[in-house]
């Protein structure tokens, strides 16, 4: 049965709204990487959007709502992101090619988004957008901490708590790195990282994960 008219606008303007919306948080993600939050405006926001300040409060009322929009946004995409670089991995798979496998989908992730590291870990982001990074930043602790104490069964769970929270800070800590570099210097860096927490959880993790072979070809590729 054909769509009436009176049903049909009402679905245009939907699918017009939802891609103003788009629109606007693209700009903010753009501004918000290069100024910063407490810096940006919803003025240069909409400048870069291409539409007046009215039409950007149509939608958003202040630069706080686009940030909180874009930050729950990102934030799903990133569980579902940690949900697949962290899935239960065979045992028969090399340490290497576990972490490696594991920093690639993060990494893939934080340069496709790069607001969201612009975002998260700034000193001045929204209360709510703060809190829900907590509870994402728990949950992931969580999920490594799990993938270890598969591996690591005798381990008293503080330790497995503690070596989590170090892998977690070593990525961290490299991604910043990351970020600022492009082409073969950011890739060099995604590597160093890589054997970072190889050479930090081989000790722990012995042969778990299967036959551990670092040569210089590895380091390389």
């Amino acid at each position: 049965m054909p769509e009436t008219p009176g049903k049909e606008q009402p679905r245009r303007r939907q699918a017009r709204g939802e891609r103003r919306i788009a629109q606007l948080l693209e700009a903010a993600a753009t501004v918000f990487c290069a100024t910063g939050y407490t810096a940006a405006s919803t003025n240069a926001i909409a400048r870069e959007a291409g539409v007046s300040p009215g039409t950007l409060y149509q939608f958003f009322p202040n630069k706080e709502a686009l940030a909180i929009e874009l930050g729950d946004r990102l934030m799903h995409e990133m569980r579902e992101t940690y949900g697949e670089a962290l899935a239960p991995v065979d045992p028969a798979t090399p340490l290497h090619e576990a972490v490696s496998a594991a920093v690639d989908r993060f990494i893939a992730f934080n340069t496709e988004h790069p607001v969201f590291f612009a975002l998260m870990h700034g000193p001045d982001i929204p209360g709510r957008i703060a809190e829900e990074h907590d509870a994402l930043h728990a949950a992931l602790i969580a999920r490594i901490e799990e993938l270890l104490a598969s591996v690591l069964p005798d381990t008293p769970g503080t330790e497995v708590t503690r070596t989590a929270q170090v892998c977690l800070g070593i990525y961290k800590a490299g991604l910043e790195l990351v970020l600022i570099h492009e082409g073969a210097e950011r890739a060099a860096y995604i590597q160093e990282i890589k054997h970072v927490l190889i050479r930090y959880l081989e000790p722990l993790v012995g042969d778990r994960l299967g036959e551990i072979q670092l040569t210089g070809g590895d380091r390389q590729g």
